[in-house]
């Protein structure tokens, strides 16, 4: 059997997932009433519901995210929520509290967050054998990284794709709860990473002024899927909760095409849902929300990922400013521009600027301010006005399941019969007397014109086939109501042969891989103190959130490293590295400070509160 490959797109709500739906998503994850990673993405369950029969239909899946660290006093109240979303038939959960593994459950398959921080052979072999069918690995992780858990854990494998990029290893950032008691872990990050700072040595020295030096490029790994899928990926993620539809169906479309031409005629893979996918649009990622695009480590560390002028997106490409004339400006490639778009450019302070183009002429743009940009400026479109209305149609990406259909005569009047590109069968009767055709002409093609009009309902009818006796007349009125009639019962009929993976907890005791646990473990619950300890682990910290300690704390651990950034990398730099610089080095932004470690042994750096006190690694 074919093992099947799945793109995975965000939901904000319950509009936007029929929209991933439609742009040919495999399955979605949303947020339910509570307890997500993002706060601000919250659906009801009644939503929820919706999504699910929806998507269902398309034998696509439903994945609802529980993926923030609970307390005590919600323990039960999340437990119920689960009961309630097992009961709309949802898929999956996502989760990174392991006070779930305890609860009275139903058999309901659990998937573990990235937020788990997954990125250990033998921990996510750990998990898998405590229950978990699927884990969302780190964004950090190499191919070989991939394959070497494949290869010792046996688990389903999901991976981010495109996306923007959490700076931390995923769950292990308190910058946000330690400044402002907003915590990523219950959903409210505050995006410290995104701001602006100076950067001073260990001098005092300001090395670098007000530049947003903890912010990277968002994620584009496509390219390497074939690869991804043979080192044991088999769900591709796409990153935005947050984002709006046309970025979900740019990203979507965009991959379900990438990934199609992958698969077809592939003899291992198969995509993992039905129907197939017309667009009025060329998706490209860069029309959409981006800060410029790195494939992060897949392929070890190789390139700079930061992303210092500005924390917003920059866009497409458009060329460079040629000259400013008058009130407008001439920039190559202008005639791509339309008017309302937005555009953005780099200014002399190192800064991102944007101005909005009232009208677009000949390649010369007229915008609302005319700023002072230097001639070759590279000038981007952050802000595409005519293809933002397009994809913003609700017709602009269209799903549909792929039938055929017989139409015969029977000793009573007619039968048609609708069979699906998945095997199933819907038949419809009609009792109506039987007449010849005027002059005993065939109908035939005038029926067939009737039925391939499937209009509204998910389905083609891409071959139709007449089995009459005689030349039957047939009223084109009974002819639509028997195709209303037989689509209608195949959908009713595709829910109900639609199969919700169960799958039951069953309490283990295997030894989890450490014996002690720090505040990085996220353990904020007297369950899932309980989980680790029936696992052998003797010492558990509290969760970050529960016991930090004011302006001496770790913030933040990531592969991320701003000396490689700055070239003075002792590894990857040693033949050009010049001047060392003086640590500790110091990130500041009015009254935020936090010292940077280096930790060159695993090529990670450490970010501290501004009291810590820590000894530097030496080359």
């Amino acid at each position: 059997m074919k093992k099947k490959i799945e793109i995975l797109a965000p939901a904000k709500n319950l509009i936007q997932g029929i929209a991933a739906i439609n742009s040919g998503a495999d399955a979605v994850y949303i947020g339910a009433p509570q307890f997500g990673a993002r706060s601000n993405a919250t659906n009801s369950i009644e939503d929820v519901a919706e999504l699910v029969k929806y998507a269902h239909l398309f034998n696509a899946q439903v994945f609802v995210v529980i993926n923030t660290i609970l307390y005590d006093n919600e323990l039960e109240t999340c437990r119920k929520m689960i009961w309630e979303l097992y009961d709309i038939k949802v898929d999956a959960l996502i989760i990174q509290d392991m006070s779930i593994l305890e609860m009275d459950l139903p058999s309901i398959v659990l998937h573990a967050s990235t937020q788990s921080n997954n990125r250990d052979a033998d921990k996510i072999k750990f998990l898998k054998d405590a229950g978990i069918k699927r884990v969302v690995l780190a964004r950090e992780l190499n191919l070989h990284q991939i394959k070497e858990i494949s290869d010792t854990a046996d688990v389903e494998l999901e991976f981010f794709v495109t996306g923007a990029l959490c700076v931390s290893f995923s769950g292990n950032c308190y910058m946000s709860v330690a400044n402002g008691e907003r915590s990523a872990n219950r959903g409210s990050c505050a995006q410290n990473c995104r701001l602006p700072y100076n950067l001073i040595d260990g001098n005092g020295d300001t090395l670098i002024k007000n530049s947003h030096l903890l912010s990277i490029k968002d994620l584009d790994v496509s390219d390497q899927i074939p690869n991804l899928i043979e080192a044991g990926i088999c769900s591709f993620k796409i990153e935005g909760r947050l984002k709006d539809v046309v970025y979900v169906k740019n990203n979507v479309s965009y991959l379900r095409q990438k990934l199609d031409s992958y698969l077809e005629g592939n003899e291992k893979y198969t995509k993992a849902s039905s129907g197939k996918c017309t667009f009025t649009f060329d998706s490209s990622l860069n029309r959409t929300f981006n800060r410029g695009y790195t494939d992060y480590f897949v392929n070890e560390r190789h390139q700079s990922i930061g992303s210092w002028e500005s924390p917003k997106s920059k866009g497409q490409y458009i060329g460079k400013l040629v000259r400013t004339v008058g009130n407008s400006y001439e920039i190559e490639n202008g005639k791509l521009l339309n008017n309302g778009d937005g555009l953005c450019y780099i200014n002399d302070e190192n800064e991102a600027e944007g101005i909005y183009v009232n009208r677009a002429e000949n390649g010369f743009v007229f915008p609302n301010v005319l700023k002072e940009i230097k001639d070759g400026t590279f000038i981007y479109r952050n802000n595409d006005a005519a293809f933002i209305k397009l994809v913003e149609r609700e017709d602009s990406a269209i799903r549909k399941i792929s039938t055929t259909l017989l139409l015969t005569d029977s000793a009573s009047g007619f039968e048609l019969t609708a069979t699906d590109e998945d095997g199933n069968t819907s038949k419809v009767a009609l009792e109506h007397p039987k007449e010849q055709t005027k002059n005993n002409e065939s109908i035939e093609d005038n029926i067939k014109t009737q039925l391939a009009k499937t209009g509204f309902t998910p389905y083609t009818a891409d071959e139709i086939t007449i089995q009459f006796s005689e030349n039957w007349f047939l009223p084109i009125s009974k002819i639509n109501e028997m195709r209303r009639l037989v689509y209608e019962q195949l959908s009713t009929i595709r829910l109900e042969n639609y199969k919700v993976e169960e799958h039951q907890i069953v309490k283990t005791s295997h030894p989890y891989p450490e014996t002690k646990l720090d505040f990085m473990y996220n353990v904020s619950n007297k369950m899932a103190r309980k989980f680790y300890e029936r696992h052998g682990v003797t010492e558990i910290e509290k969760a970050f959130e529960l016991q930090w300690d004011p302006g001496k704390s770790r913030v933040m651990t990531t592969k991320y490293c701003i000396k490689y950034e700055l070239e003075k990398c002792p590894k990857y730099h040693k033949d050009t590295l010049g001047v060392k610089v003086k640590e500790p080095l110091v990130l500041k932004q009015d009254e935020l400070e936090y010292k940077l470690k280096f930790n060159c042994k695993p090529c990670e750096m450490e970010i501290w509160e501004k009291d810590a006190e820590f000894e530097i690694e030496e080359d």
